[in-house]
């Protein structure tokens, strides 16, 4: 059995994380999404509101487990007993982020492969930051994540609304 696991912070998760989950799935017999905990970055929804949120996406797909995790993806791979991690590649830049990471991954562990697959022509624009600050401005989302996400956004933005806007925002 070839067990993969998609790692990220998905916050929110959208539909090109959805796009990406579901094409894996195709090409190995399990796929865990890895909803990781701590990133070196400002997220909107805890860890638990995360994979929630991941879990109700993924319903109808027996072959997909959510799991939340912290520390290097390699060792949750080991753990999990994954031999592949699968990312998503948006635009050029993705990649040399992405090239670099594969590498440094199979420095640390050498028996888990990194596979990447390119996002459908739809989904290029879509980013999880994207997505915030729509939803923080008060734009509709609606096509971009589930309804479920789209709801939890807008409870979320009600409940830490101070009326500020993430700096470098859409409506610059």
């Amino acid at each position: 059995m070839i067990r993969a696991v998609f790692p990220g912070t998905f916050d929110p998760i959208h539909y090109g994380h959805i796009d990406i989950a579901r094409r894996a799935v195709r090409l190995f017999d399990e796929l865990i999404v890895a909803v990781y905990d701590r990133p070196l970055k400002s997220l909107m929804f805890a860890p638990d509101e995360r994979i929630y949120l991941v879990r109700q996406a993924f319903l109808d797909e027996p072959k997909i487990k959510v799991m939340g995790y912290s520390g290097l993806t390699v060792d949750f791979c080991q753990k999990a007993d994954a031999q592949v991690i699968v990312r998503g590649l948006r635009v050029f830049s993705d990649f040399e982020f992405e090239f670099r990471m594969a590498l440094a991954n199979h420095r640390l562990i050498p028996d888990i492969e990194s596979v990447a697959l390119i996002t459908n022509e739809e989904h290029t624009f879509l980013s999880s930051t994207t997505v915030r600050e729509i939803a923080m401005l008060e734009g509709d989302v609606s096509s971009m994540v589930p309804a479920h996400v789209e709801e939890a956004l807008k409870r979320k933005i009600l409940e830490t609304s101070d009326g500020s806007v993430p700096p470098n925002a859409l409506r610059d």
